[in-house]
């Protein structure tokens, strides 16, 4: 007959160390949480103080100026609206296809696995290494037309579309270079979207006599649309507030007119051939005017820095409702 000693609580002492380390780890891993949130609030706190009195509706459609009173950042908000659109345009429909078609389609070959390896690593690949790509292929097009350029005319329903190559420092060029950067991400947060779609659904689907394209159609896309929405609303934030690639296109800071000449939505039915002008057209964005304002060695652009900063932080909100609003949408309309 064998006897367990107990602890003053009733339980044996390995049992009573567990709970201590799982106690220790509990309040471990509330003081990490509350550290990074209390972090985020100063530096939120500090940005707010230095922009307050700035940010108006002045601040707001105002182009550049060297007094700070009558600065604003019109042509940087404008010029990142455009480029998130035109990112968003051709880095989501290939990122979810080539997602789709990986995860699908694909089998198993050495090929497929090297695919998947080399995009893992471009996920991590410096963004200043993708500014120097975008220089080479979009900006200059790899030199293939000197220092001239070669207007390509494109005829319309209504009008003609020219574009200009080399593509130069315009708003198509750094869509293409953010989309670059952000494709691996989209790719990766799809594939972890589509494998959290449960292996029953796609074998009810077929039961029932549905094809393989019906079965991604109508049943694994609504299904893992909650989680790609997430994951290319994260990949489209971070392009928003990227500064290395454009600082290497050689993107201007203070330009004082918008893409397709429209700075308001009214615009858009006055001039609808500023819709098709804007791609080709140079541009600035909100966060190349920060980071010049910042180093700036007047103390008052410092705070027209905060104040832009703001700006990008409420268009970084915009982007993560728009991310919920979906997730929640179709999360209601799963059944499983």
């Amino acid at each position: 007959m064998s006897v367990h000693l107990l602890s003053p609580a009733g339980k044996r002492p390995q049992a009573a160390s567990r709970d201590l380390i799982g106690r220790l780890f509990h309040v471990a891993c509330l003081c990490g949480t509350w550290f990074g949130v209390i972090a985020l609030a100063v530096l939120l706190g500090g940005i707010l103080y230095q922009a307050w009195g700035w940010l108006d509706w002045q601040f707001l459609t105002s182009y550049h100026s060297f007094r700070p009173a009558r600065a604003g950042v019109l042509a940087g908000l404008w010029g990142s609206m455009w480029l998130i659109f035109y990112t968003a345009l051709f880095a989501v429909p290939v990122g979810v296809g080539a997602a789709v078609y990986l995860e699908e389609y694909a089998k198993g070959t050495w090929l497929t696995r090297l695919i998947q390896v080399n995009l893992a690593n471009l996920a991590g690949v410096p963004s200043i290494v993708y500014g120097i790509l975008g220089l080479t292929v979009f900006v200059r097009n790899f030199g293939l037309f000197g220092k001239q350029t070669h207007d390509v005319a494109i005829p319309l329903f209504v009008t003609t579309l020219h574009i200009p190559l080399p593509l130069g420092r315009s708003v198509l060029s750094g869509a293409f270079t953010l989309s670059l950067l952000v494709l691996p991400v989209i790719i990766i947060a799809t594939q972890e979207a589509l494998r959290a779609v449960p292996p029953s659904i796609r074998h009810a689907s077929y039961a029932l006599g549905a094809t393989k394209w019906q079965t991604i159609r109508y049943q694994v896309l609504p299904a893992a649309l909650p989680g790609i929405s997430t994951g290319v609303i994260l990949a489209l934030s971070r392009a928003i507030g990227e500064t290395a690639p454009l600082v290497l296109l050689g993107i201007p800071v203070f330009i004082t007119s918008t893409p397709g000449e429209i700075e308001s939505v009214a615009d858009f039915a006055r001039h609808p051939h500023g819709v098709l002008e804007a791609p080709f057209a140079t541009f600035t964005a909100l966060p190349m005017i920060i980071f010049k304002w910042i180093a700036n060695p007047n103390a008052e652009f410092r705070h027209l820095a905060a104040a832009g900063c703001v700006v990008l932080l409420v268009l970084l909100l915009l982007l993560n409702a728009a991310a919920l609003f979906v997730r929640q949408r179709f999360q209601k309309r799963i059944r499983w």
